[in-house]
């Protein structure tokens, strides 16, 4: 049959679904004549039906969905092509179509593949009782490979489990990137359409041209033609999380990060956890992890909140109430309670977006009707279909339950350089600032419109602009085209205000935007550590609705005498136009995969985790490995570090390093440059390489550079009070030796520059003629014996952690730990 009939373009995109097919173009396409004319979306339903018909309707779906991107403006996401005839469309868009139709056939063909790897082992799946669990339990439950009891699984257990979402920033693919080159092997995704990877950390169009993120640019957009990605979103079309929790993440699915903020994906009910780079290149290239299940505590909303109160307040009032690194310590904080109902989308985000500065793990709300409304939203079909929907067990056990009043929150602000350092903004009137900043991931939709709306009032009030800087960062380009739509980003620069395009910006401070040293700052953004916007600048955080009102006088100022103004029936109006925005799809009425939801139930339904139990589960290491010392030195001797409590990886090592350093003795040359530059020589000259430091070592950011620095300076070990989850994480995974220890003695009498000596087979410490037992984790041990996770992963490959957690007969972890003694 002749094909030259069809448009150059459409043949070649013929050519593509033919061999993802392994079809022949006659047997996709009848009378080719037909289409000639045909728009662009006519030819692809064409094709999708055909496809249908042969019997592939997973390749059909895929097709259909790339047609649900066509039909879906630039600034949305999407290719903007809408019922546009062939010579209507430049040859760059045409192109990225032929990309989209090659990459989402593959996904077709990778779900398969991972759903029958998914039943290949495990056992059969548990219908009997299970014990009480809490939501983070059922849903680790729910994707472990087998569980370590028919009854479900506890705090404490090991589990492998598989993974649904890998997400990352170009400065965070930098280091898995390097991670994935070191293997000296073909890599792959083990799925190309559940890589989500952003633009967003370093690069700006106002720095494309410069050599750094020129590096990065070329990074990402390298990934996303070499792992055929159907999620790679470029740069600046969105900070991580913003869209992807928008648009992507669902109820009761496992989300890895190689950022600390990937906890936001909580507030759609998904079990979202950062760690660091080296871990998350893993579970890219295996769809798979391991973890230790953790503990959890109980956030119960009581009450209603102000109208005008969003989820930066609220988070804020719980930090004020629980203080970071405490009950939520290295544990996920389980979020529900009658006062959830007040609580919208966007709030749940902010809160949920905040929790690692509390110090947890990770942050979830139970899912509700709010959670069922908003993911039934979305346009495309496969990010709404996949929802799983626990809830947690009514005697399910928490370390500690909360009642938090949301009747009780008001606006509130974090004093620098501790965002649990929280006041009533009512305590701080009229405190100074050279700088207003709006953006950040944890600033929201709903937060840019009211901030507007409040600045609005400001202007009909007359009231004048003192001296400052004033930016504006919208979390992504479809929050900015509905703020544009709305005629809200005309009121922002009416204020002053400069719009940038969606990124860190100054909450990361090593892009385009850096505050000067000594300046003052009011921010929406989530973190205020020392030199985080800036060396030496000063950052205060609050709601943006506080940030707003104050950058009139550029003086702390209550938000609430301009919010007596500002009209309750525009403010829900305008939020109506973003939800309709958002939920507008196809208008095509022939297609399945286009179809409109039957309304939502109120509520949504509730579903058991498949438990697949084998009766040997308890991990172990392999027998040739028993009694031997691998890669770790049984004692270390050095002279001790003394550190404080809450030493953040800012500290460690600055941002800018991580974005141009590639080596472990790179980075070392940067480590705690900015707040103890005495630590540097000490480690290389006095000897003085074991680190004793105070609670939560490590705290703040995912980035693993942090321990690379320590290594490539030569610390041999670090022992704290507590590590934050991810630090401690990575350093198991880095090989370098962590030890947690709760003992007030040790840290009495370890001093400043004196000896200390630790035998790892003995588990023990001695200080003079002291003597302190410690543990380490089994999984600890196996990652420090096997040289970090980089290593067992070239070792082992794609069967890495079925390797690390080998099942073997029941054993206590005490007798796992023994067998592992050297």
């Amino acid at each position: 049959m002749e094909y030259s009939a069809i448009n150059e373009w459409g043949s070649r995109i013929l050519r593509t679904i033919s061999a993802r097919l392994q079809q022949t173009e006659a047997a996709l396409i009848k009378n080719a004549s037909q289409l000639r004319h045909c728009t662009i979306i006519e030819f692809l339903d064409q094709l999708r039906i055909n496809i249908e018909q042969h019997g592939r309707s997973t390749e059909a779906q895929a097709l259909g969905h790339v047609i649900v991107l066509c039909n879906t403006e630039k600034d949305l996401g999407g290719l903007g092509i809408h019922h546009q005839s062939w010579p209507a469309v430049n040859d760059a868009t045409l192109e990225e179509l032929d990309f989209l139709v090659n990459a989402w056939l593959l996904a077709a063909k990778t779900r398969k593949l991972h759903y029958d790897q998914q039943h290949e082992d495990g056992g059969a799946p548990i219908k009997r009782e299970t014990d009480a669990m809490t939501l983070a339990q059922k849903i680790l439950a729910h994707h472990a490979h087998s569980v370590p009891r028919a009854s479900g699984v506890r705090p404490g257990d090991f589990l492998r489990v598989s993974v649904d979402w890998i997400i990352a920033s170009e400065l965070s693919w930098q280091g898995m990137s390097n991670s994935i080159q070191s293997l000296d092997a073909p890599f792959q995704p083990w799925r190309n359409d559940r890589f989500w990877l952003s633009g967003d950390h370093t690069v700006d169009p106002r720095n494309y041209q410069e050599p750094t993120p020129q590096k990065l640019l070329e990074g990402i957009r390298k990934a996303k033609y070499e792992y055929k990605m159907t999620e790679n979103q470029g740069a600046n079309h969105t900070i991580m999380h913003t869209e992807f929790c928008r648009e992507r993440a669902q109820p009761g699915m496992l989300v890895l990060g190689s950022d600390s903020h990937t906890c936001s994906a909580g507030c759609v009910s998904s079990l979202a956890i950062g760690l660091g780079a080296a871990d998350v290149s893993a579970a890219l290239g295996t769809g798979e992890t391991w973890i230790k299940v953790p503990e959890s505590i109980r956030i119960n909303f009581v009450g209603k909140p102000q109208w005008y109160i969003g989820g930066k307040d609220v988070i804020l009032y719980v930090l004020q109430q629980l203080r970071r690194n405490t009950f939520a310590a290295e544990r996920v904080v389980e979020f529900g309670g009658a006062g959830s109902e007040w609580l919208s989308f966007d709030a749940r985000f902010g809160i949920c977006n905040m929790c690692t500065e509390l110090g947890a793990i990770t942050g979830i709300f139970t899912p509700d009707g709010i959670t069922k409304r908003f993911v039934e939203g979305r346009r495309g079909r496969m990010y709404r279909s996949e929802c799983t929907y626990f809830a947690p067990d009514e005697h399910a056990e928490y370390i500690s339950t909360f009642d938090i009043d949301l009747g009780s929150v008001e606006p509130f602000i974090a004093i620098y350089p501790s965002p649990d350092n929280v006041h009533p903004i009512t305590e701080h009137l009229d405190m100074l600032f050279d700088g207003c900043f709006i953006g950040a991931c944890t600033t929201t939709e709903e937060d840019l419109v009211l901030a507007a709306l409040i600045l609005q009032v400001g202007l009909d009030r007359g009231l004048t602009l003192a001296p400052g800087k004033r930016i504006v960062v919208p979390g992504s380009r479809p929050i900015l085209h509905n703020l544009e739509h709305l005629g809200l980003l005309e009121i922002y620069s009416k204020c002053g205000y400069t719009v940038t395009a969606p990124g860190c910006s100054l909450c990361l401070g090593i892009g385009a935007d850096v505050a000067e040293a000594g300046s003052k700052w009011l921010s929406s953004q989530n973190r205020n550590f020392k030199n985080r916007m800036g060396k030496g600048a000063i950052g205060h955080i609050c709601s943006a609705a506080t940030v707003a009102s104050s950058s009139f006088s550029m003086s702390l100022t209550d938000p609430r005498d301009l919010l007596r103004d500002v009209s309750q029936p525009l403010f829900q109006s305008h939020l109506l136009h973003c939800q309709r925005a958002r939920t507008n799809r196809s208008p095509a009425k022939d297609m399945d995969i286009h179809a409109m939801s039957a309304p939502a139930e109120t509520q949504p339904c509730y579903s058991n985790p498949k438990l697949h139990f084998i009766a040997d589960h308890i991990p172990r290491s392999a027998p040739e490995e028993q009694h031997t010392g691998g890669r770790l030195t049984d004692t270390i001797l050095g002279r001790i570090y003394r550190l404080g409590d809450f030493v953040d990886t800012d500290a460690i090592i600055p941002g800018p390093a991580c974005s141009t350093c590639i080596t472990d003795d790179d980075l070392a040359a940067h480590c705690f440059e900015l707040v103890d530059p005495l630590f540097r020589d000490a480690v290389r000259t006095s000897d003085q390489k074991i680190v004793v430091a105070g609670k939560a070592f490590g705290c703040g950011s995912s980035r693993e550079e942090a321990v690379r620095a320590l290594k490539g300076l030569g610390v041999t070990c670090v022992i704290a009070e507590s590590f934050s989850f991810i630090f401690g994480r990575n350093m198991a995974t880095l090989g370098l030796l962590g030890i947690a220890l709760q003992d007030a003695d040790f840290f009495e009498k370890a001093k400043h520059q004196g000896s200390i000596r630790i035998s790892i087979s003995e588990r023990r410490i001695d200080l003079d003629n002291d003597s302190f037992e410690f543990k380490l984790d089994a999984m600890e041990v196996r990652l420090l014996q096997e040289g970090g996770l980089v290593t067992s992963w070239k070792k082992h490959g794609t069967k890495v952690f079925a390797k690390l957690c080998q099942e073997r007969s029941e054993r206590s972890e005490m007798e796992v730990l023994r067998g592992l003694e050297w």
